[in-house]
């Protein structure tokens, strides 16, 4: 086929996959939330995983706390009892007597993933067969424990949700929402409208059978990430893995740079050893190849170069769209990060396939401690 030929189909393309997903998800933002269920209102229970004093971390942790459901337990966990984070949660919990809540101090290590070794203790003490998982840093809404249940139907195993980046502070941390909001969040909610819904471990809402008959959270440490082991499980069930209609926010604060970096880069490399096959498409995912493409049909006098500034208006003129409609960052400033997010999607590309270890807290996690431990991805 000519080069042309191939050039104007890519562009095409990419643009018409930008303007569907983008679209789509808008639609489906519109729509209202499922908040009435029809299991009724069985018991909860709530495990929230801490470690470290993170960014606006007690009202996040105080949002597990809620009056718009009764029959419910919050059990934070947590390794060592000199964590700074213990007062808070402490505080927290006598600040609400009428909620049945407990910290649990406890660092066994049955697996190679730490954040599932936090939960552990959790997941015995509970005392209900629905369970959610839900990272320290994730702000629950006053209903979330009905929005959970109203998701749950049937052919579900798992109720999940990726975050949305609010309250960024400095460029950096405007950087990780662009990351996590019209880019992520746009291709993880399409999925699910396609029937092809996958896990994010910020949110992870199990009934205790399904995760029983998937080998139990240790069982979740043979993959890099827990999220990726919760998709693969609940999928060899038969089952779907269903994702909230709008995420749920984490305000990101302040963030540095090595920070944000190194937290995709990890992300990328999970993401590869995951689901190669997916990951592989990912270099052509932002704007950089159609518009390079676009820019070469222009060069050769196949197409004006007026509409390699359209593509881009274009592009990223839907992703404004898609912002306002979610309530996302959209300042100027989140312009620029979109467009910088699309020319480091790349390198991160090529980040993901070169090495298949990484560093959480100072912890290294690598393929052999995978085979060896039965180890995960990222502790908390």
């Amino acid at each position: 086929m000519d080069l042309t030929v191939l050039l104007s189909v890519f562009t095409a393309l990419a643009v018409a996959v930008q303007a569907v997903t983008t679209l789509c998800v808008m639609a489906r933002l519109r729509r209202s939330l499922p908040l009435t269920s029809l299991l009724g209102q069985p018991g909860v229970s709530v495990l929230r995983p801490v470690c470290g004093v993170e960014n606006h971390i007690e009202e996040t942790l105080a949002s597990s706390f809620t009056d718009a459901y009764t029959s419910y337990e919050i059990l934070f966990c947590c390794a060592r009892e000199d964590d700074p984070i213990v007062p808070i949660i402490r505080r927290l919990i006598a600040a609400h007597p009428q909620v049945d809540a407990q910290l649990l101090i406890g660092d066994e290590r049955p697996s190679g993933n730490p954040k599932l070794n936090n939960l552990i203790k959790g997941w015995q003490a509970s005392r209900y067969d629905w369970m959610l998982m839900a990272d320290s840093n994730v702000l629950l809404p006053s209903d979330y424990i009905q929005c959970l249940l109203g998701h749950w139907t049937p052919g579900t195993g798992l109720v999940s949700s990726p975050p949305a980046g609010i309250r960024p502070d400095g460029l950096w941390a405007e950087l990780e929402a662009a990351f996590l909001n019209t880019y992520q969040d746009r291709l993880q909610l399409f999925a699910d409208e396609a029937e092809q819904g996958f896990a994010q471990g910020k949110i992870l809402f199990w009934r205790r059978d399904v995760l029983d008959a998937a080998g139990g959270l240790v069982k979740l440490g043979m993959e890099m990430a827990e999220d990726i082991a919760s998709t693969k499980a609940v999928r060899a069930q038969g089952l779907h893995v269903r994702v909230l209609t709008a995420p749920w926010s984490q305000p990101l604060g302040r963030r540095n740079l090595a920070s944000v970096w190194d937290r995709q880069v990890r992300w990328a490399r999970v993401r590869r050893l995951g689901f190669p096959a997916i990951f592989a498409l990912e270099i052509v995912s932002g704007a950089v190849a159609p518009v390079l493409a676009a820019t070469l049909l222009a060069a050769m006098g196949v197409v004006p170069g007026s509409l390699v500034i359209l593509l881009i208006m274009v592009w990223y003129g839907l992703e404004w769209a898609l912002a306002k409609v979610a309530d996302w960052p959209r300042t100027p400033r989140d312009v620029a990060m979109w467009v910088l997010r699309d020319l480091l999607i790349p390198v991160l590309w090529v980040m993901g396939w070169v090495r298949s270890s990484f560093t959480w807290r100072g912890n290294v996690m690598t393929t052999d401690q995978i085979i060896g431990d039965t180890a995960g991805d990222r502790p908390k």
